[in-house]
């Protein structure tokens, strides 16, 4: 029991910049996404997770990835590339890459999904992977520089605290609202025209990747290390936050619309 528990004392106590959009995030992109299922997409997803939904499962590979046997799933949560890149030469830097990173897992976690041969257990896990690491790979920070791990090493300073940019991506301005994930889904999404979501679901998640790396590179222009983060900061950059949650869950939604 001590050996099964120490895991998950580790994962209560770790930094939130470990946790891609930190809960509250990932649960407003999985809540956006149960808006925009299909009827037959609703029931397979129901089928495979029984009383749990899109926005509870989608934490879950945060939480089990510090046990032993899911070590080898941490790069599953970002792709890392050289700054810099054109658009072309970013799709082909994460289409050639040979190292586990999100791209790879998802269309592996996809296939899976897909795979009506494939035991319901392993299929229910795929689901849970592929909704947490749509949100992951929308989040601008999670397609960072592998030498300052995704900005944790961007110290910086934001309302008077020490924090980081990826932590300040991850809940420091999602925390700032003081919104609950329902609040948020309904709220972000409440705006969005049927021909916009149309429009979001049209593009693939190499793009989605292309979009993040852009604002990532942005960003980290935007804040260097050391950085004394002042009140501007969140409503310069709020409806880039929102918008990628809003993008995140639609586009979940769509991945599963197609493959269920």
């Amino acid at each position: 029991m001590r050996k099964r528990l120490l895991p998950l004392l580790l994962a209560l106590l770790s930094p939130l910049s470990l946790w891609a959009w930190g809960a509250e995030g990932h649960r407003t992109v999985g809540k956006i996404a149960e808006h925009h299922l299909s009827r037959h997409a609703r029931r397979e997803v129901k089928k495979l997770l029984g009383t749990e939904t899109l926005t509870l499962v989608s934490t879950w590979p945060d939480e089990i990835r510090f046990y032993p046997e899911f070590k080898d799933t941490a790069p599953w949560h970002y792709v890392n590339t050289p700054s810099g890149l054109g658009h072309d030469a970013y799709i082909q830097a994460v289409k050639t890459q040979t190292n586990a990173n999100a791209y790879s897992a998802l269309e592996t976690q996809l296939r899976i999904l897909g795979d009506e041969s494939k035991p319901q257990a392993e299929r229910a896990a795929a689901l849970k992977y592929v909704v947490h690491i749509v949100g992951d790979i929308h989040q601008p920070m999670h397609t960072g520089h592998a030498e300052d791990k995704g900005g944790n090493d961007i110290k910086l300073k934001y309302r008077g605290k020490d924090t980081n940019l990826h932590s300040l991506w991850d809940s420091g301005l999602i925390d700032y609202q003081g919104l609950s994930y329902t609040e948020m889904a309904c709220q972000y999404d409440r705006k969005l025209r049927h021909s916009q979501a149309r429009a979001f679901q049209k593009s693939t998640p190499e793009e989605w990747l292309w979009e993040s790396y852009s604002s990532s590179e942005k960003l980290y222009q935007e804040t260097p290390d050391g950085t004394d983060v002042d009140y501007k900061y969140y409503p310069a950059h709020a409806e880039l936050m929102k918008q990628r949650m809003v993008e995140a869950g639609v586009r979940l939604a769509g991945l599963l619309n197609d493959v269920l």
